[in-house]
């Protein structure tokens, strides 16, 4: 069955490239979630006045590849401790945070955060309800941006901790 999570980790475009190599995802998309603008802009959300986060929409086949999974790729590609942005991108729409669905995600978001807690790990990670609080598509040019540059992620690298 079809299935979509959203994951704000810095930069969408090393995000999305991390989740479209996963068997089981449909599909990864680039856009906007979290703020207060109506279909807001790339110049928009840079500026920081709008309140949203770089997110990345992951469509997957739950028969698949669970959210656990998904989850857990989320907390491996970035730095999940960092407070104000995302390696060399500054600001608050590259901030760390899952938009959960429902209250099964909400928990195992919460599972998670406690078990890297217990590794001695501070996340800074918010988790958001995605109710009420619409995912914006970004422009076409952020869609699928290393893949049609030819180019791998400058800031998002795979680190193992689970």
């Amino acid at each position: 069955m079809k299935k979509e999570a959203y994951f704000a980790a810095g930069c969408f475009w090393g995000v999305e490239y991390h989740f479209q190599q996963q068997e089981g995802v449909l599909g990864a998309i680039s856009g906007y979630m979290g703020g207060v603008t109506p279909h807001p802009s790339y110049k928009e959300v840079c500026s920081g006045l709008t309140g949203h986060l770089e997110t990345v929409k992951v469509e997957y086949d739950d028969e698949v590849i669970d959210f656990l999974t998904l989850l857990k790729l989320f907390f491996e590609i970035h730095d999940f401790t960092q407070t104000n942005g995302q390696g060399p991108d500054i600001g608050s729409q590259y901030l760390s945070a899952v938009f959960y669905n429902n209250e099964e995600e909400k928990q195992h978001c919460k599972d998670t955060i406690e078990m890297l807690n217990a590794k001695g790990y501070e996340v800074a990670t918010s988790l958001i309800s995605a109710h009420n609080t619409p995912f914006f598509e970004a422009e076409e040019y952020h869609q699928d941006y290393y893949f049609k540059h030819n180019k791998i992620p400058y800031c998002h690298t795979r680190k193992p901790i689970f």
